[in-house]
């Protein structure tokens, strides 16, 4: 495998899937954000939401908080100082390996 396409298979994957990818977007722009408003903007189903959660609060990449809103429970989730750091380093990836993908692709591929 080429280098791009063996950095490529190298990113973190915990990061990288779509959905977590999406919710980590969303919460790289804020310091936190609370359970409907990630529902809202990523368009996951509120199971699906709360399994990539806790995927990504297993791995330390956020920070799930519940706290009592009257009588009902809120959700507030934050990015980790290390989540933040992985989300950043996983962009700064993508953007290094972006513009090295087509270089050496044989001229029957070319978009041009």
């Amino acid at each position: 495998m080429s280098e791009p396409y063996q950095e490529l298979a190298n990113l973190d994957k915990l990061v990288h899937e779509p959905a977590r990818l999406a919710i980590t977007a969303a919460l790289e722009s804020c310091r936190e954000a609370d359970f409907l408003y990630l529902q809202r903007v990523t368009g996951l189903s509120p199971g699906n939401l709360s399994s990539h959660l806790t995927k990504l609060e297993n791995g330390g990449i956020v920070q799930v908080r519940k706290e009592l809103a009257g009588k009902r429970t809120e959700t507030w989730i934050q990015l980790t100082t290390k989540g933040r750091a992985a989300v950043m380093e996983h962009w700064r990836r993508l953007e290094r390996l972006r513009p090295r993908g087509g270089p050496g692709r044989p001229s029957r591929y070319s978009v041009d």
